[in-house]
């Protein structure tokens, strides 16, 4: 009992300095892996040193510090949960001893017990949002807590200029507002939205995926999730970019049927929007084939 006391007033001693104790192999192994322990740790390991290069990491941190200091300025903090954090760099062999080759990863170690396969976050498939693990930790420990975010100004400040350009461009153009009737301006506008929304960005506003997964054995980053039930941020950038090039393809094809220019440079034209279409349209479906697999058409 003594011993149980000493530990938990250490945690709580850390947690009124700092909102996520940073963990070493030593302190991991005594307060989180040692009983007795009569509290839940959610643990974060990761590579935030420069070195590793691990844009994840950074983004996946800023989202558990929202998620760690909600907990501790809530009315409802208490001794029954803490939040740590492990860094490779301060503590590769724990990195060893749990056989971990990936970073971020988020896990649970319940006060009695060990972890079992639920008390790790699926990162790949959920994303890394704090409300996201919020709600992974109540189904765990029974804790709820609601997330708080630091004022952000920067979508208001955006609309505002938004609105101000628009709002000057019109006073500018005040006798002369024919091209608010441009067809071709709102075309574009609208495959720009068509663009975003096909290419996932809506699930990303949600989910809250990482940019790209770099694995820290071998360097590798991924762009393309090989899951068909998740993505990254590059991947809807990719698909954006490549439906636009498709569209670009049709809409010169249209072109050169249409238009009663020279013949020459209607079979040029002709030519390259069948090279956009059968190109990027062929890179589409191996992107489409790698993310489902035995999919029959």
């Amino acid at each position: 009992q003594n011993l149980l006391a000493e530990k938990v007033e250490q945690l709580m001693e850390w947690s009124s300095r700092r909102s996520v104790i940073r963990m070493n192999g030593d302190k991991f192994r005594r307060f989180v892996k040692a009983p007795p322990r009569n509290y839940s740790v959610m643990v974060m390991f990761t590579a935030l040193q420069p070195q590793r290069q691990c844009s994840v990491c950074r983004q996946a941190n800023e989202e558990y510090q929202v998620l760690a200091n909600s907990w501790r300025y809530s009315s409802a903090f208490s001794n029954k949960l803490f939040f740590t954090i492990v860094d490779y760099d301060e503590g590769a062999d724990v990195f060893q001893q749990l056989n971990m080759n990936s970073a971020p990863t988020f896990m649970h170690f319940p006060p009695k017990g060990k972890p079992k396969r639920a008390d790790t976050f699926d990162l790949q498939r959920i994303g890394f949002a704090a409300e996201q693990l919020a709600k992974w930790i109540a189904d765990r420990t029974d804790v709820h807590i609601r997330v708080f975010r630091p004022p952000n100004y920067s979508g208001t400040i955006a609309l505002a200029l938004l609105v101000s350009l628009v709002g000057g461009l019109l006073y500018l153009r005040r006798n002369n507002l024919e091209f608010i009737y441009n067809k071709t301006g709102w075309a574009m506008a609208a495959l720009c939205v068509v663009f975003a929304m096909t290419s996932g960005q809506m699930w990303n506003h949600i989910r809250g995926p990482p940019y790209a997964h770099k694995n820290p054995q071998n360097g590798q980053v991924s762009y393309i999730h090989g899951s068909s039930q998740a993505q990254f941020v590059a991947e809807s950038h990719i698909i954006l970019l490549l439906n636009a090039a498709i569209t670009m393809g049709m809409v010169l094809l249209n072109e050169a049927a249409t238009s009663k220019g020279d013949v020459g440079k209607r079979r040029i034209i002709c030519l390259v929007g069948l090279g956009l279409v059968v190109f990027f349209f062929s890179f589409l479906l191996s992107i489409f084939r790698s993310k489902y697999h035995g999919y029959p058409y």
